[in-house]
């Protein structure tokens, strides 16, 4: 299954503009994350959104807070309470996600009342505020797109979510662009093959319920089993992968390796699977053997997985796994 080649054209995430030291909070400040625009920036074209900003209010400008319910709070002033931006918010938040349909990623604010993902503050009449709310623009966008992978910047610093962003990104940005030469039963067939090892090592259960929609496709709106399809995939590669999922998954690779390996190659190769799996050696020790084998012994099939050969970009972002 071949996709378009893009050559080094930069994928497009969007972002909310003060990561990228655009000083347009509420204070006239900004809130510059160089990892986002060094280490990311170098392969992602960023799309800098300020919603508050662009729904008119100015810089500086009287902040603003979550209040009432956790389900469906009220973005509103701090100091003046008449000050209600929400229905503002959202539907500009609405109006990006209908806009916005190139993003492949996205990356909020944390804590943001208008941008952050989770644990916003809301705030009651009385008592501490409960970290449960999520910004009302996120909320909005996100409720358009909901298979977009999104993530707050403060989460990136952890290197296993940041990686989970990543492969997501990349997964999706795949399913754009074969989304861009047609949608068929046979070619849906095609992209779950393709991904089927690595939906393995985040969730066995979920790329089986996948496999039962793909079988079905043929005999159903094939837009709405396309649409589907998306939502589910992009849930189950949410699902952080484990050493444990990811050490099954080498051991079926290795499978495809037992009639070609003599016993040292296998011990070895064994032997790096299980070290892996209890944290004595990294992914990237067997997943290198692995690789090595396949290059003497070729397989059309292991060939075309994702899991084994990344885009060099993904790779690069992924510290070379």
């Amino acid at each position: 299954m071949k996709f378009p080649d893009r050559g080094d054209s930069k994928i497009s995430l969007g972002i909310s503009s003060c990561l990228l030291g655009q000083k347009v909070r509420f204070d006239g400040n900004h809130k510059l994350d160089t990892l986002l625009t060094g280490t990311l920036g170098q392969y992602f074209e960023w799309v800098p959104v300020c919603p508050e900003v662009a729904i008119g209010l100015g810089i500086p400008r009287p902040p603003i807070r979550l209040v009432g319910s956790t389900a469906a709070p009220r973005a509103v002033g701090v100091k003046d309470a008449s000050i209600d931006v929400t229905d503002k918010l959202a539907a500009y938040g609405k109006q990006q996600a209908r806009k916005l349909t190139d993003l492949s990623g996205y990356v909020f604010k944390s804590r943001s009342p208008s941008c952050g993902m989770e644990r916003v503050k809301v705030y009651q009449h009385a008592g501490v505020p409960a970290k449960r709310g999520r910004g009302i623009y996120a909320d909005a966008f996100l409720s358009g797109q909901p298979w977009l992978p999104a993530e707050e910047e403060g989460r990136l610093s952890d290197p296993r979510l940041r990686e989970n962003f990543i492969e997501r990104v990349f997964v999706y940005h795949r399913w754009q662009e074969f989304t861009v030469q047609g949608l068929t039963a046979s070619r849906l067939v095609e992209f779950h093959t393709r991904h089927k090892l690595a939906l393995m090592a985040h969730d066995v259960e979920a790329y089986r319920a996948l496999g039962r929609l793909v079988a079905q496709a043929g005999r159903r709106n094939l837009k709405e089993s396309g649409h589907e399809y998306l939502l589910q995939m992009m849930q189950a590669f949410q699902r952080l992968a484990t050493p444990a999922r990811h050490a099954n998954v080498l051991m079926h690779l290795m499978g495809y390796l037992k009639k070609y390996l003599d016993a040292d190659d296998k011990a070895e190769l064994l032997g790096m699977i299980h070290a892996y799996r209890r944290g004595a050696a990294p992914f990237a020790a067997p997943l290198i053997l692995l690789k090595h084998h396949f290059r003497r012994h070729p397989d059309p099939y292991i060939a075309d997985q994702t899991y084994l050969n990344l885009d060099p970009r993904e790779l690069m972002l992924r510290g070379g796994l």
